[in-house]
This record gives structure tokens, C-alpha cells and sequence, in this order.
């Protein structure tokens, strides 16, 4: 350690430190916009000089080593005027004021500005604004050619994408040859918009500090079950395939499932959406869980028995994710299972989508680690539970009633429910697939039974949905093989009838036209007056929704959904509820965190922590450096190789036959590396 005095404040500080940094560490502001805590100091925009005794001139603070002994002055009456003159050579040739929420407008406001040449009018240079590329903006006209961001991409990407172009008051940062980020080969890791300090480089969209991680990294931070996306791509970048699946397994205990079936809503968000497709994330979390060594097994942490009982209800992903990670935590667990098969509606989806052998693995795998289990065992009353000595129970019973519209003529025994029929199908019992089928819905299960009733021998399957393609809220990729099968779609389209006084049945439908929603959303369907059309067929499968069977003791909602308070504690202490019987049928990644809450909420009712998480992979630090990679924004997303459509409808083989090693790993390194951002330091502001 050695001495120096600023502004006569004795401060303590280690060698090879700044004046700058051993200013700000001690609570000594020097304004400053060239220099960055990750970048090499240049002393470049010369507001942080600073007088030293002994030394000629006015160094820069940011680019000077501290010496024993030093005394220093940042706050002398000439360097408060230098400043000021450095602020108005600055904004000289400044459009307007400085942004608002900018380091430039913060150290303007700081430092303030003195008037050297009376009535000078500033001349900006009115270049154009880059608004085309994806993003971010360039607005040149607002550069203050600090350089940061020219040493930010070469010196820590490493990839070199910008830099001056011209000389004297015509320099500009820009690409080479001034052509688009696309085409120099930019990785649109968006550093330089991270560290511009005046605004001249900024994101397309604008957030807010609360907004900054969602809107940074919106993969992970869409991803229900919170799962580190951008980590375990990395990872697969790297050929460590188990470290990739151990880093998803350290969220959800079913890795392959999701792989399979998951709806994939970090996909939708991913910023390659705005560079070119986005990236395969769920296909990659498949491909690393049929690598799966069970390394993980040997890593699994159980804390100490609590002597704690916990009752789960129903066996679907958010009854088997709760019971997993609270056995871990050392309660015992009982789940009750009123069929006779674990899995819940999991059980229901397709083999072509979810083989049964897949999903028994998993199961079985959650169940070994000591979760006692209850089949064929129908649970109507809480307090039957509580009497057998159970200290918390989590009601996770699923939406497994089918919904019908309410219209005329639907109570004829060849108008049935999608979520029924599927039952069936699973169960193996023989389904009557002669004539024409005519399906209500644009969700999976719709998709489900219209991909499996042709797999039957069906031969004229149609889906009739009231809005497009487009709003189908059914797995698009889903949506694309059924079209490739055959199957036929009537959109815009709702049935208000069935008429039932033939052979065959008529459907009654109007034609619907879409409109904007008043309270915003995805536009609504209307009727379209006078638009009555019929549709001939043979059987009806209405797919529109599933209620919950009702359950006595709480307090429900419509449709006898469970409420629910934001721990998913119900109205009778003790009794906690989740997936599907609180929000409706959605998906297996929704029920997964649902049981993530659950656990945790539950184990710091029975006296724990509530943390859940176990660490399989160390955290290490994500090397910043990225280098060049010529036509990276023109990768194309890798397509999942499928079956041979004449192959494949005679059976319930899987249809998504997965990734190679070098599709995987050609996939994975389209990454934007989005995560990269968050790792800078942030700037330090006037205080």
C-alpha cells in the first residue's frame, strides 16, 4: 500500500492503481467519458485532468499511475474552468442538448459549460441515422469519438467491426467501407451500444434499469423454469455436453421431455429473431438430455431428514417437479395418483411426439430417490390427509375435463372432447376412424388428435379454428407437420350448431373476421353478420379448453380453478395448488415451475429456506472475446431432420428424429451471446 493526498484527504491506495480509480474508491468524483473500468485508458476526451505537485502540465487522471507520496488536486478553480472549456469544444459541433439518461448528459449537467465565443452557432453535421440495421441505431451526428466503443469491439470482443473512418472534424466511427453491421460480419453483441456514453449508438428498443435483465437476455429470463440458456449453449459450444444438460438439470427434472414437447417461449424472444431466425434452443436441450451419462446422480445433495410429511396430489409435472425437489430438501413425500400411471396429461401427448419409454425414464428417475407413491388413489378431502399426519399438501389435480362450446346439438354422442379422445388413444383403446372428422381448436391437443386420428387410418381430418394460422396459439412446428400429413384447415371459422337430423352430421358456422382488442393482446374474432355456411361430417372433437374437477374444502374460481395467493398457498393454510387446475391448461415448462414454487414455498411453510437450487456446473467466468466470423449473420437455423411423411402415418414413431454432434454444435454458435453485456462494468456517474 502506499500514501497520497487528494484535495488534502490522506488516502491509502496499492500500486500500480490510477489517480482516477484511488479518487473514485475514495469517494472522489473526477468527471470523465472516455475512460471505462474495462478498457484500456486513453485520457482521450481530457475531463478528467487533474494538477499534480511536481508535475508540468495537466495530466489525465484516468491515464495516470499513482507514486508514493503524490499529492493531488482535481477540484482547483483553473481546472474547474478547463473542464468547462472541454465541455464547450465538446458540444460545438453537438446537435441540441446531450440525450437524456446519457453519461454525456450527467457529466455536461456535472461539470457545466463555459460560453468561449460569443453568439457561436453550433453546426451539427446532419449525417444520416442508421436505423436499418438490427438491434440498435447509429445516430453519428451524436458521436463524441470517445473510442470506446471502436476499443471495446477490438480490444475485448476481438472482433474489430468499427472504427474511424476520415480525419479531422469529418471522422466518423463506422464499419469498413461504411456497408451494414450485417455484412462486416458484426455479432450484434451490442457492447459498443453498452458502452457509447453520449447516445450516438443505442438499442432499438428502450427500457428501463428494472427492465435492463429481461430485455438483455430475454431467453433465460422467459424461460418459466429460469433455466440458464445462454450457459448451457455455451457449453455445448465447447463440446462439454453433460455440463450443458447438468446446467438445464439444475432447474427442471425433465430435460428430455422438454426437449420434446416444450413450447419453447424463449425461442420466440430470442434476439436472433431480429439478426435472422432464432435459435433451436429447445432442439439443443434434446440433444445434450440423449447424451445423458447420469453423471448428475452423484451430485445430488439430500439435506438431513426433517420429519416433515408433505401430500401431493396428482402426478403431472408440477406434482413430480415439486416432489422431487422436496424430497431433496429432506421431507418425505407421498404422491396420490388417482389412475394407474404417474405423468398426468404428459401421458396423453402422442408418442410421435413423447414416447411413453422417454417419459417412464424420467419418471422413474424422479421416484428413486425415495418418493413414496399412491396409485389409483382418488383424493376428495383435504382433511383426510391432514389426518394421516400430513404437515402440508400441494394440489397439483391438472384441467382434465374437457370443455364443449355450449351450442345446439352438441350432446350428440358423436361430438366428443379432445382431451377424451386423447385418453383413449394413450390407454390403447380402439378408435372408430371411418368418415370425416371435423375438429374445434387451434391448440396443441387440437394438433394432437388430428396427427394421431390420421396415424388411426382416419382418411378427411379437418381443424376448424376461428382465427388464422398466425394466432394458433398450437407449437407452430406442430402446426407445419400436420399440414405436411394431409391434414386440412378451415380458418376463421365457428361453429354455432350441429345439426344432427341425418346421417351425417351439419356443422353451422359463420365466417369470423378479426379486430384489434380493445385492452391489446392478439386481435379478436368477430362474426362476419349473414356469413352462415355449412360443413358436412361424420364426427366432432371440440378441443377449446379443459376445466378442473372441483375440489371441496377451498376457494375456487371459474371453471373450478383453484385461487391461488403468489406463493400458490390456497385459502386453507397449509394447502398449496398449482399447474393446471390454477392457470388452465398451458404446457409442461408452466406446470415445471409451478412445482418449483410450490417446493419452495412448502418447505418454508415446514420450517426451511425455500431454496431449491442445487449447483452441478461451478460457475466460471464467460470469456468476453468473440473474434470474427465471416457471414454470421447469415447462418441459417439448423432444421430438425423428421421422419419421411410416407413412413410415418401408418405408426407413432417419432416423427423429429434430433440433432447430430455437428448440427448441435453448428446450431449453438449462431448465439448472439446476449449474456456477454451484462458482464461489463458499468459507468461510473457523477456522485
Amino acid at each position: 500500500m502506499i500514501t497520497i493526498s487528494i484535495n488534502g484527504n490522506e488516502i491509502k491506495t496499492t500500486e500500480g492503481t490510477t489517480v482516477l480509480e484511488a479518487a473514485i474508491k475514495a469517494g472522489i468524483y473526477i468527471p470523465h467519458l472516455c475512460y471505462h473500468p474495462d478498457l484500456t485508458p486513453t485520457g482521450a476526451c481530457r475531463l478528467c485532468i487533474v494538477k499534480i505537485e511536481g508535475v508540468r502540465g495537466y495530466p489525465p487522471s484516468c491515464a495516470t499511475i499513482v507514486r508514493d507520496n503524490m499529492v493531488i488536486y482535481t477540484d482547483s478553480p483553473e481546472i474547474i474552468k478547463m473542464r468547462k472549456n472541454l465541455v464547450w469544444l465538446l458540444l460545438s459541433g453537438y446537435p441540441g442538448d446531450p440525450k437524456e439518461n446519457t453519461l454525456l448528459k450527467k457529466v455536461v449537467d456535472y461539470v457545466g459549460m463555459t460560453d468561449l465565443i460569443k453568439g457561436f452557432v453550433r453546426k451539427p453535421r446532419n449525417l444520416p441515422v442508421r436505423t436499418e440495421e438490427p438491434l440498435f441505431n447509429l445516430n453519428p451526428n451524436l458521436c463524441i469519438l470517445c473510442e470506446r466503443c471502436v476499443r471495446i469491439c477490438h480490444d475485448i470482443r476481438g472482433a474489430g467491426i468499427v472504427g474511424y473512418v476520415n480525419r479531422g472534424i469529418e471522422t466518423v466511427v463506422t464499419t469498413a467501407f461504411d456497408c451494414s453491421f450485417k455484412d462486416a460480419d458484426c455479432r450484434f453483441c451490442r457492447a459498443c451500444v453498452q458502452v457509447c456514453p453520449s447516445g450516438a449508438l443505442s438499442d432499438k428498443e428502450f427500457f428501463t434499469e428494472e427492465e435492463r435483465d429481461l430485455k438483455l437476455l430475454p431467453c433465460k429470463n422467459t424461460c418459466p423454469a429460469g433455466i440458464d440458456i445462454p450457459r448451457y449453449l455455451r457449453l455445448i459450444v465447447q463440446e462439454r455436453f453433460q455440463d450443458s444438460l447438468e446446467v438445464i438439470r439444475e432447474r427442471v427434472p425433465f430435460p428430455h421431455v422438454l426437449g420434446l414437447v416444450c413450447t419453447h417461449p424463449c425461442e420466440t424472444v430470442c434476439l436472433r429473431n431480429a439478426v435472422s431466425e432464432p435459435i433451436a434452443i429447445n432442439a439443443l436441450k434434446r440433444f445434450v438430455a440423449e447424451l445423458d451419462d447420469k453423471r448428475w446422480k452423484n451430485k445430488l445433495r439430500f439435506s438431513p431428514h426433517t420429519g416433515k410429511k408433505v401430500a401431493i396430489v396428482g402426478s403431472g409435472p408440477a406434482g413430480l417437479t415439486a416432489a422431487w425437489y422436496l424430497r431433496l430438501l429432506g421431507h418425505s413425500v407421498t404422491i396420490f395418483e388417482k389412475s394407474s400411471k404417474l405423468g398426468g396429461t404428459m401421458r396423453l401427448i402422442p408418442d410421435y411426439r413423447l414416447p411413453k419409454s422417454i417419459l417412464e425414464k424420467e419418471i422413474e428417475e424422479i421416484i428413486s430417490i425415495g418418493i413414496n407413491i399412491s396409485l389409483n388413489t382418488k383424493i376428495e378431502c383435504i382433511d383426510e390427509l391432514f389426518n394421516q399426519g400430513f404437515d402440508a399438501i400441494f394440489l397439483a389435480i391438472g384441467a382434465t375435463k374437457g370443455l364443449k362450446m355450449g351450442i345446439p346439438g352438441e350432446d350428440d354422442v358423436r361430438v366428443q372432447d379432445g382431451i377424451s379422445l386423447l385418453k383413449s388413444i394413450s390407454e390403447g383403446e380402439k378408435i372408430d376412424v371411418s368418415g370425416d372428422f371435423s375438429i374445434i381448436g387451434g391448440g396443441n391437443v387440437a394438433i394432437d388428435v388430428a396427427r394421431s386420428l390420421i396415424r388411426l387410418g382416419a382418411e378427411n381430418v379437418t381443424i376448424i379454428y376461428r382465427r388464422t394460422m398466425d394466432e394458433m396459439p398450437a407449437n407452430p412446428e406442430e402446426v407445419t407437420e400436420a399440414l405436411h400429413e394431409g391434414i386440412k384447415f378451415e380458418f376463421l371459422t365457428s361453429p354455432i350448431k350441429v345439426i344432427t337430423d341425418n346421417k351425417r352430421l351439419k356443422l353451422e358456422c359463420l365466417k369470423m373476421q378479426l379486430v384489434p382488442s380493445e385492452i391489446g393482446g392478439r386481435k379478436q374474432p368477430l362474426p362476419i353478420e349473414g356469413s352462415n355456411f355449412i360443413i358436412e361430417t361424420d364426427k366432432v372433437i371440440m378441443a377449446i379448453g379443459q376445466i378442473s374437477e372441483p375440489f371441496s374444502g377451498i376457494e375456487l374460481k371459474k371453471n373450478n380453478f383453484i385461487a391461488v395467493n403468489k406463493d400458490l398457498e390456497t385459502s386453507k393454510k397449509g394447502v398449496y395448488a398449482g399447474g393446471d387446475v390454477v392457470h388452465g391448461p398451458l404446457n409442461v415448462i408452466a406446470a415445471i415451475r409451478a412445482g418449483r414454487i410450490a417446493a419452495s414455498s412448502i418447505d418454508r411453510y415446514l420450517g426451511g429456506n425455500g431454496n431449491i437450487d442445487q449447483q452441478f456446473v461451478p460457475s466460471e467466468k464467460d470469456d468476453p472475446w468473440m473474434g470474427r466470423e465471416e457471414g454470421f449473420c447469415y447462418a441459417k437455423r439448423i432444421t430438425m431432420p423428421t421422419k419421411e411423411v410416407t413412413s410415418r402415418l401408418s405408426n407413432f414413431d417419432p416423427v423429429e428424429l434430433g440433432f447430430t454432434k455437428d448440427m448441435a454444435i453448428k446450431e449453438a454458435k449462431r448465439c448472439l451471446r446476449c449474456q456477454l453485456r451484462l458482464t461489463i462494468s458499468r459507468d461510473i456517474e457523477p456522485f
